[in-house]
């Protein structure tokens, strides 16, 4: 049943979409157009603000030339697919835009890769295909030149949902009422018919290529109900050693096969307790602790290279898990706490998320309270509606994916990225059980042709540029998941030096914003809904004279009075302090540092909220909060005025609007700079 169009899809789990309401974006969807028409100048110190930056992406106003970045562009109407576009110039000086700030020296986790799942159902697809076109699609996913670098591979542990068998299958079946502990019948035999086939082919094309391996369910005679669909792993010392050997098994007989397993769960999406006919396994949080702590020791004999992720399921706990609860039980509301704060965590890497509840900021949390453990981002599928058609689809999926998956994730400390199904028939499988509205990154059709989906681009505009081993770095970011029609981003550097920035337009308007890095700038215009990739080399051009200073503990008050003053030093942009009216001479933000601090340079960032910038602003500093002393002022000219204050050290600071006007006064963002 569809409730709403494809434009405001979300992911679908256990066979349902997740619905957005069509009010709660449509409502945040402002004319924006004029204001962006009105374009804010940049104000640098006490200096005017320089000339509006031209239309024509890469052609700055006069300055001198620097480096390029390269440009690749996916629009939301298909028009543009992954399409490189002329690169743009840095140049020296301001820009007259909402500008995000990179900095490649803040950084933030390592990257493994970007990919999705070689299911049964893909491999089958792709098998089907004439070796000339199946070889064709494997580059298109898999080398990173002539097609997206896939990098990180999901592939279950025996059979999912998405299976081209009629049966669901385990590595070691046996006749109902039978067991094995001793394993004697565990074979990947079918493996070996297509899903290894492909796999060995894909490690060729992309020898950087990193494989987790995650089961839907342990074998049926280990568990309660003798079946792969539901039931519990049997709560015994034995069984809880037997499904560690198993796993151990299909470590050692995969890499033997040519494919090394970097990472293991031990359970897809241990509370989904009713999966619609599909393997399934209701493991608690206790009984996933025993099996981490049977399995460690194994591993790490056997494949030391192999970690082990906890919990493989949703940002938050699903509605229907928590209704699905046995009486008297916890829902485990905080299950991969409950394993991080057990005693098996010594033998975990971190966890894995989904995306069918909740959202990213449940990452950043478990980092915030673990951070010496990884955050791992492994499934989401798109979905669709049976009367949408193929352009809602794409629309629909690429912009909910972009900023919460491509972006949302990254943000939000994940390691990987990884879709569901890397290929699928056009029918949306095969699939036996589960869902039936999921897409893949690729579509082949009964004819043999191949199409790429939107996910291959959400996907695409990270694999190809973004290397295994980068690290995500600093970088302004005014979007949100939930969609507030502004700009949303995310940035790397590469092990070689190189840098990659991937851009979301959330607005259905074009949107022309600036990239500073250093003291060197760009301007661009996306249009409404795209996603972009810029990439640059290192250069020594792109160096910055200055290192941010953190503002942990910083708190904030502001006439007028309001609770969300400290929006402006949250370190986050897309959240900000707002005068709430008018401006007018007076109106303040007080940031108390919580200790005297050096710095050399204080950025005032309004953000993308265009036109809320102050028209005239004093900044102060004091050592008590009650003496104070002026430090500059200017006339305001656009969303970040950066002012130079060097050898300044105060522990407050209070920014003081001088000027009048219609507009709101925002703060999105305070920065302190200081001098290296």
């Amino acid at each position: 049943m569809r409730l709403v169009p494809a434009s405001l899809l979300g992911p679908a789990v256990n066979g349902r979409p997740i619905r957005h309401s069509i009010f709660e974006e449509a409502m945040n969807r402002r004319a924006l157009g004029a204001a962006i028409a009105s374009t804010v100048a940049l104000s640098l110190a006490c200096s005017t603000g320089v000339q509006a930056a031209t239309a024509a992406p890469g052609h700055g106003s006069g300055h001198q030339a620097g480096p390029r970045a390269d440009v690749w562009v996916t629009t939301a109407d298909r028009s543009e697919l992954l399409h490189r576009r002329e690169s743009v110039a840095f140049h020296s000086g301001a820009s007259a835009q909402t500008t995000i700030t990179v900095d490649p020296d803040r950084t933030f986790q390592s990257m493994d890769g970007f990919g999705a799942a070689l299911t049964d159902s893909s491999a089958a697809v792709l098998a089907g295909l004439p070796a000339r076109a199946r070889n064709d699609a494997m580059r298109k996913l898999f080398d990173p030149a002539e097609g997206i670098g896939v990098s990180f591979l999901r592939q279950p542990v025996g059979s999912s949902d998405f299976t081209a068998e009629a049966e669901h299958y385990t590595y070691d079946d046996v006749p109902a009422g039978q067991s094995d502990f001793p394993l004697a019948h565990f074979s990947i035999a079918h493996d070996e018919q297509r899903i290894l086939p492909l796999l060995r082919q894909a490690r060729r094309l992309n020898p950087d290529l990193t494989v987790m391996a995650t089961p839907w369910s342990p074998p049926a005679w280990m568990k309660t109900g003798d079946s792969l669909v539901g039931g519990r792993l049997k709560d015994d010392p034995a069984v809880y050693q037997a499904y560690a050997r198993y796993l151990v098994k299909f470590v050692q007989a995969y890499a033997a096969a040519g494919v090394p397993i970097d990472y293991l769960t031990v359970q897809n999406e241990p509370q989904n307790r009713k999966p619609g006919g599909y393997p399934g396994t209701d493991l608690t949080a206790g009984q996933e602790a025993k099996v981490i702590a049977a399995l460690g020791p194994l591993l790490k004999r056997a494949s030391p290279r192999t970690r082990i992720l906890a919990y493989d399921h949703n940002w938050s706990t699903h509605p229907d898990d928590v209704a699905t609860t046995p009486p008297g039980e916890s829902p485990e509301t905080d299950y991969p706490y409950e394993i991080l704060d057990s005693d098996a965590a010594k033998w975990v890497a971190g966890t894995a998320y989904h995306c069918y509840s909740g959202d990213p900021s449940a990452q950043s949390a478990l980092h915030d309270a673990h951070p010496d453990k990884g955050v791992w981002f492994t499934e989401c599928s798109g979905s669709h509606g049976a009367t949408d058609t193929p352009e809602q689809i794409f629309r629909g999926t690429l912009t909910w994916h972009a900023r919460t998956i491509t972006v949302g994730t990254t943000r939000n400390w994940a390691k990987s990225v990884a879709d569901w199904n890397i290929a699928l028939d056009s029918a949306g499988g095969p699939h036996n059980g589960g869902c039936g509205t999921c897409t893949g990154l690729l579509t082949v059709g009964a004819d043999g042709s191949v199409s790429t989906e939107a996910e291959y681009y959400t996907i695409g505009h990270l694999s190809k540029f973004v290397k295994p081993g980068a690290v995500r770095v600093a970088s302004t970011n005014f979007g949100t998941t939930g969609w507030n029609g502004q700009l949303t981003d995310v940035a790397f550097r590469n092990p070689d030096g190189s840098t990659a920035l991937v851009v979301h337009n959330e607005n259905d308007n074009p949107r022309t914003f600036a990239v500073a890095v250093g003291e060197q700038t760009f301007e661009y215009t996306l249009p409404g809904g795209a996603l972009a990739t810029f990439s640059w080399p290192k250069s020594g051009a792109l160096k910055t004279s200055k290192r941010e200073v953190p503002l942990t503990g910083a708190t904030a008050t502001a006439q007028p009075a309001g609770a969300d003053a400290a929006l402006a030093v949250d370190g986050d942009a897309a959240t900000r302090w707002s005068s709430g009216h008018a401006q007018e001479a007076g109106q303040y933000l007080q940031i108390d540092l919580g200790r005297t601090t050096r710095f050399d340079q204080v950025a005032l960032d309004s953000g993308d909220n265009l036109g809320d910038y102050a028209r005239g602003w004093e900044l102060s500093g004091s050592d008590d909060g009650v003496t104070w002393h002026q430090l500059r002022s200017g006339a305001g000219a656009g969303q970040l005025t950066a002012v130079d204050v060097p050898g300044t050290r105060a522990r407050y600071l209070r920014v003081t609007g001088t000027g009048s006007a219609g507009a709101w006064w925002s703060l999105a963002d305070v920065r302190l700079y200081r001098s290296r």
